[in-house]
């Protein structure tokens, strides 16, 4: 079959039996659009430039060897302002000539590759030369229009060219594949710069070079970029396991093994087979489309579990690899659009709409019961991407509301007054000194296309294909001449069978006859999210007809909890060494219905003690509510295992901040007059935690905020911890106590400062950003402390549960306890809400100290759940779940 030249047509008509949105609302959600990409944009030149990136809360640019380490996720910042580059071609789209003019001539004047700095090799190539790529695409089409940039000659092509040379020492493998990382100015040299010594990458590394090296090339009439590019990917097709046709996550570059042999479509492998089609489209070589038809049949067979899309092993397809899945998938129905598989394009788009709209953003991972599992987000656009391709495809007017709630959160949630900061958990609503370069160069272009009218738009975006940046490649690169100076490994044509597959785009009318048929598909997964986070019922007795006590809601202090535990049968009995055993006796509830409210509450005792070990205390949330942040500014804190319990709380606690003398906090405090109804600021050291507490609430202070000395320290790099008590009961202590690391804490510090009167908020999650708090109660996810630690027994005809209740008095005091908290690497982070467990530990100084967790304690002994996972089972799904955390950072995937 000759090549054929593969361009979507998107036909789609209207499909919703709602009311089509007004061409007024369109053009106002379209210029919301270009405010909000201005106020990022210019906050990063105003404040950033000419660094890599913007810190929006700390209002100054990332520059990479000045700020703490971010491990491999720094590899995407080589000091060429790359923030800048990778939003040229947006400022064209977003009709902004004149800032890209500027934008152009600053690169050109300031910007340098010949740093001696290791980056990345497919962030350099996504961002940075794509970035320059997507600019030339803009600058030539505009110098053609004949009213701007009439002074270019290629000035960005050159520097794209001088940066391709510069990643091609990259390519010098046995294999083809290219090393993960290179050096701008030395190229592979060995250990001494981190180069050369890899032996692995992620598949998406490998196979995401295409769509830029062949652009190169082609622009330039260089074949030796496209011929390293279509290398790779031949030895990546070579290496596909052959009875399921999928390919691992990871590889190594010389032998070919697969290192990590989990499949998916997120991250490690997701933007290889975008570029598999998208080859086929910009450049029209009928292979790429023919492997992109085997991969995707075997996608649909083994990967696709409507709207779930679950990772499998390579060798074992039918055997899935785990029990989540990322925030990177979301591109997915959007690249089914461009293959026209429009059915399950719209079943996982609604999965992912609905997890959004309960999250207020898509967590960087999530369960399949839709919980939190990695509770990050970095602004990514995956999500906003499959938006505007479906909405192209269907012109389904649901997808302009889909994008309105993206814009609505946001705003609400993510701006800050230097711009947008990530979110560190979304749980909370906590925020991330990081905005990333992708959030200009992708989520803006994408928003602005879904509420643009053609004639908003400075050119027929059909003419380009979109990379996997968002950045513009004209599609008449397909008739540039080409050719390949380097041996191939391309695969014979005999061994493709494409009889079965489609060479064109069906047409989106056919498919939909039935203009509720896009309806119809997304009410059942609507349903499912929404049942898989009940909303808490209206309280009733036991018996009486109304829902019964919950066993995450149980406080066995509380003397009401403890008559409706009588009511349904079940009695404490306390141990002595500590604990308090519940025993549950049906003969004597009040009631048969109030019995089986007993059984359903000792069952769910059960659960929660089988979960217990594996949780710790959530991350809280420090929210800066007084002018100009007006609540936009959200600080990651770490709780106590005292004082109030703010997830119980549905306001928080809401007060101006003052510095404590001593700052310390160790001694009585000699500014009571200020401190009294304030909330205290307080440095780390010098005494427990515990003693701070006690001093502040003694002057009258509300809360108090516990500031790092550890210069440097950061939530962005370090795991945050709790704060434990001092050895002795902590009963008395009834303020909340929160801790801030020395880099967010200088953030309120630093306002302090500059505005004297700093108010916030203290809560378990942020409030939204002039909306009423109480909205919080609605939210599943809020979770609440249980303060006791429990295991199940079972006998017969009686059901038993114990119930950890051993004071702190019998550890011996040595201080104050840090306690790391995992929040983002556990892999059961998204277990049961409303439930934290503060496990009793020894007690140490208030200095964070390295320290070995316990897995189990010796207080469960024997009684555990016989189901529950053993020690070391825990420890290696928590190792491989940080494993690839760690890989989906590293390669921004």
């Amino acid at each position: 079959m000759p090549p054929v030249l593969f361009i979507l047509m998107l036909l789609g008509a209207l499909f919703s039996s709602g009311q089509a949105m007004s061409r007024e609302e369109k053009h106002k959600l379209r210029n919301q659009v270009v405010e909000m990409f201005d106020h990022a944009y210019q906050n990063y030149m105003d404040h950033a430039y000419p660094a890599d990136e913007l810190m929006p809360l700390t209002c100054r640019g990332r520059v990479r060897g000045l700020e703490p380490s971010r491990g491999d996720v720094d590899d995407a910042l080589g000091k060429f302002s790359l923030t800048l580059i990778d939003t040229l071609d947006t400022l064209v789209l977003l009709n902004k000539t004149t800032e890209f003019e500027a934008a152009v001539r600053r690169v050109l004047s300031d910007v340098r590759l010949d740093n001696d700095i290791v980056v990345s090799v497919f962030e350099t190539n996504i961002r940075v030369l794509g970035g320059l790529l997507g600019g030339h695409s803009m600058a030539v089409m505009l110098k053609e229009g004949g009213q701007h940039m009439q002074w270019y000659q290629d000035e960005l092509l050159h520097m794209a060219k001088d940066l391709g040379l510069r990643l091609l020492p990259a390519f010098n493998t046995s294999s083809g594949l290219p090393y993960p990382r290179v050096n701008l100015k030395y190229g592979v040299r060995g250990p001494e710069t981190r180069t050369g010594t890899e032996t692995d990458t992620c598949t998406a590394c490998a196979g995401t070079i295409i769509l830029e090296f062949a652009a190169l090339s082609r622009f330039t009439g260089d074949p030796v970029f496209e011929a390293h590019a279509r290398r790779a990917l031949d030895f990546l097709w070579e290496k596909r396991q052959r009875n399921s046709n999928l390919v691992g996550t990871t590889i190594n570059i010389h032998s070919g093994e697969w290192v990590r042999r989990d499949s998916g479509v997120g991250a490690g492998i997701d933007s290889y087979y975008e570029y598999l089609l998208k080859a086929y489209v910009l450049l029209g070589d009928d292979q790429f489309l023919q492997r992109f038809n085997i991969h995707y049949a075997s996608i649909m067979k083994y990967i696709s579990q409507p709207p779930l899309l679950l990772d499998v092993h390579i060798h074992k397809p039918l055997l899935p690899a785990r029990t989540w899945m990322d925030s990177l998938l979301a591109f997915f129905p959007g690249l089914q659009v461009l293959k026209g598989d429009i059915r399950p394009a719209i079943e996982t788009h609604e999965m992912l709409y609905q997890v959004t709209k309960k999250h207020n953003f898509l967590p960087e991972a999530f369960t399949t019961d839709f919980r939190v599992h990695w509770a990050q987000h970095p602004l990514r656009p995956e999500f906003a991407e499959s938006t505007y391709f479906l909405y192209k495809a269907t012109g389904d007017p649901y997808y302009l509301e889909a994008g309105r709630t993206i814009l609505d959160n946001l705003n609400r949630f993510a701006r800050v007054p230097c711009g947008f900061a990530a979110m560190k958990d979304v749980r909370t609503g906590s925020h991330e000194d990081r905005m990333d370069s992708f959030f200009l160069a992708e989520m803006f272009k994408y928003l602005f296309l879904l509420f643009a009218d053609p004639e908003d738009l400075p050119f027929d975006v059909e003419d380009y294909i979109f990379t996997t940046e968002a950045h513009l490649l004209p599609l008449s690169l397909s008739t540039a001449p080409h050719s390949s100076s380097i041996p191939s490994n391309r695969t014979t044509e005999g061994e493709l069978d494409d009889s079965n597959f489609d060479w064109t785009c069906p047409n989106t009318r056919l498919l939909f006859p039935d203009p509720a048929f896009p309806r119809n598909l997304r009410e059942p997964i609507r349903s499912a999210v929404d049942k898989s986070c009940p909303r808490p019922a209206v309280y009733r007795e036991p018996g009486m007809g109304r829902p019964p006590l919950r066993a995450q809601d149980f406080m066995a202090n509380n003397p009401e909890h403890l008559e409706l535990l009588r009511r349904m049968g079940v009695s404490l009995i306390h141990l002595k060494d500590g604990r308090v055993q519940l025993v549950q006796h049906a003969t004597q509830a009040v009631s048969a219905v109030a019995a089986e409210d007993g059984v359903r509450f000792m069952q769910e005792m059960m659960e929660l003690s089988s979960q217990q070990q594996k949780e710790q205390l959530p991350p809280r949330a420090i929210q800066i509510v007084s002018h100009p942040f007006f609540g936009r500014v959200v600080l990651t804190a770490g709780p106590a295992q005292f004082g109030t319990d703010l997830s119980k709380s549905t306001t928080g606690v809401r007060g101006f901040v003052t510095v404590a003398e001593p700052y310390s906090g160790c001694t009585e405090i000699t500014n009571a007059d200020y401190v009294q109804g304030h909330i205290a600021l307080l440095q780390r050291g010098q005494c427990m935690f515990a003693e701070k507490a006690r001093h502040i609430q003694k002057a009258g202070a509300i809360g108090g905020i516990v500031i790092d000395d550890n210069e440097g320290s950061s939530s962005d790099t370090a795991p945050l911890f709790q704060m434990a008590g001092d050895g002795r009961s902590t009963d008395d202590i009834t303020l909340p106590l929160l801790f801030l690391f020395h880099k967010e804490g200088n953030i309120l510090l630093e306002a302090l400062k500059k505005y004297r009167e700093v108010e916030v908020l203290l809560s378990d999650k942020a409030r939204d950003r002039g909306v009423d708090v109480q909205e919080a109660e609605e939210d599943c996810l809020t979770e609440a402390t249980t303060p006791t630690s429990f295991a199940p027994t079972t006998q017969s005809q009686i059901s038993t549960v114990e119930l950890d209740e051993s004071s702190p008095e019998d550890v011996p005091p040595s201080g104050e306890e840090v306690s790391p908290v995992e929040e983002d690497t556990s892999p059961t982070e998204e277990v049961s809400p409303k439930e934290e467990v503060a496990h009793p530990t020894k007690a140490e100084t208030d200095v964070p100290q390295p320290k070995e967790e316990k897995d189990s304690k010796e207080e469960h002994k024997g009684d555990t759940d016989s189901s529950s996972q053993s020690v070391d089972e825990l420890l290696a799904d928590w190792r491989e779940d940080l494993e690839a955390f760690q890989q989906m950072e590293k390669d921004e995937l």
